[in-house]
């Protein structure tokens, strides 16, 4: 098969590595990429978002199969315009793609599914949404209702700080993201991510993994994108992820079909789990970053044939294998992120540390130039490994990121500690 994948991070770095696994693969292009990728397979300049250049570029390239790694050409209907010129795709639709692109969609669905989650109030006026807020006091979450590359979200623990958010959100802060706002209740107890994958009908999962969104250790501090990561996630045993599918997961993706909107792709829910019983915090349509790149880690090469099941309608047919061993991630991120930061800094060291089954370095925000890679954004390098226990895992990967020379960067050092301790 010849296939692409839409993308330039961490995620998709990990999802071309275990895609150039598998046999079935025979060529693989990367649009954009990143320098990491480029070292494993063809990367191509493309307007991801673009859906018409997409087609043209999937079909004057023979493309047998596109894999969309992120949200924004997703909500933009890319996968769509695929489908349309009867290419493969895994992806959903842009209508489904609302479940991340618009929380409150995603609260009315929840609702009509009756499935457990935050109770909410949904704004498009400042002023109402700071009454809603000093009615109900603090803690509380403020969310930006559109697309804010995971940045949208504040958990005010203070009133002011909950009004501060919606003079921000409401201001531009993040763009057309917060032209309206979604309040939450604030849900104690601990949060992981369920990963299913669906093809409209059928819903297969796929694995399990913890996040550290915020940006010091401790998990203090404001939120970025992620830190790290870890999977399996162990607060999320057998019995939860079982009601995790039956009270959230399917419901959602009946009320999916019955809106003329079936799901097809990966569905992440973040869940707030607090004495055994799971509620849902959030929907994403596509993979975590950086829980991909421990997904990816662990699952290998079989992922193209289960995105490949998906996106075909076979998933009924489908089964994971899943060896019985555990992955991090550690994010190497640029000084001042989720700030402003400085681009263009050198990092050394990596041509060293080994790459193997057990052992990857997933850039994230990179590229090469002279000879030289470079740091690019905020999230740079994600140092992953495995494992037989977790705490073998985060040996290997902390003994990689020390193998790194990269002055202009920082990371945790705490990276599943919630699991480990």
């Amino acid at each position: 098969m010849n296939i692409l994948i839409l993308g330039s991070g961490g995620r998709e770095h990990s999802l071309a590595w275990a895609v150039m696994q598998n046999p079935k693969c025979d060529k693989l292009i990367v649009a954009p990429g990143n320098a990491g990728i480029a070292q494993i397979a063809d990367c191509a300049s493309l307007d991801i978002e673009n859906g018409g250049e997409v087609v043209s570029f999937a079909e004057e390239n023979a493309i047998d199969f596109v894999i969309i790694g992120p949200e924004a050409p997703l909500a933009a209907g890319v996968a769509d315009r695929l489908r349309e010129a009867g290419i493969l795709v895994f992806g959903p639709s842009g209508d489904a793609a609302k479940l991340e692109a618009s929380k409150s969609f995603t609260k009315e669905v929840c609702d009509a599914a009756n499935a457990p989650t935050a109770g909410y109030g949904h704004f498009t006026d400042a002023e109402a949404a700071k009454a809603h807020i000093r009615k109900n006091g603090a803690p509380i979450v403020v969310k930006a209702d559109g697309l804010a590359a995971g940045k949208g979200v504040i958990v005010a623990m203070d009133e002011q700080t909950a009004l501060d958010a919606i003079d921000d959100m409401f201001g531009g802060a993040f763009g057309g993201a917060g032209a309206e706002v979604v309040i939450e209740e604030f849900m104690e107890g601990e949060e992981a991510s369920l990963f299913v994958l669906c093809d409209g009908e059928d819903i297969l999962s796929i694995g399990t993994a913890q996040d550290h969104k915020r940006v010091g250790e401790g998990d203090t501090g404001p939120n970025t994108g992620g830190m790290g990561a870890y999977s399996p996630a162990p607060v999320l045993s057998a019995e939860i992820e079982a009601k995790a599918m039956e009270e959230i997961i399917k419901p959602t993706m009946k009320v999916m079909a019955d809106r003329g909107m079936p799901y097809q792709g990966v569905l992440y829910a973040g869940l707030m789990i607090k004495d055994g019983q799971p509620r849902l915090v959030e929907y994403n349509v596509r993979f975590g970053d950086p829980e991909c790149q421990v997904l990816m880690m662990r699952l290998g090469g079989q992922v193209l044939d289960l995105m490949q099941a998906a996106a075909e309608g076979r998933l009924a047919e489908a089964q994971v294998n899943w060896a019985d061993d555990h992955a991090i991630t550690v994010v190497m991120a640029a000084h001042g992120y989720p700030g402003s930061y400085e681009k263009g800094t050198e990092i050394t060291g990596l041509d060293a540390l080994p790459e193997d089954s057990a052992n990857m370095v997933f850039h994230a925000g990179t590229k090469a130039e002279d000879g030289k890679v470079l740091a690019t954004g905020g999230r740079v390098l994600n140092v992953t490994a495995r494992g037989e226990s977790l705490q073998e895992a985060r040996d290997r990967a902390y003994a990689m990121v020390n193998g790194v020379d990269w002055p202009g960067g920082f990371f945790r050092r705490d990276i599943g500690w919630r699991a480990l301790d």
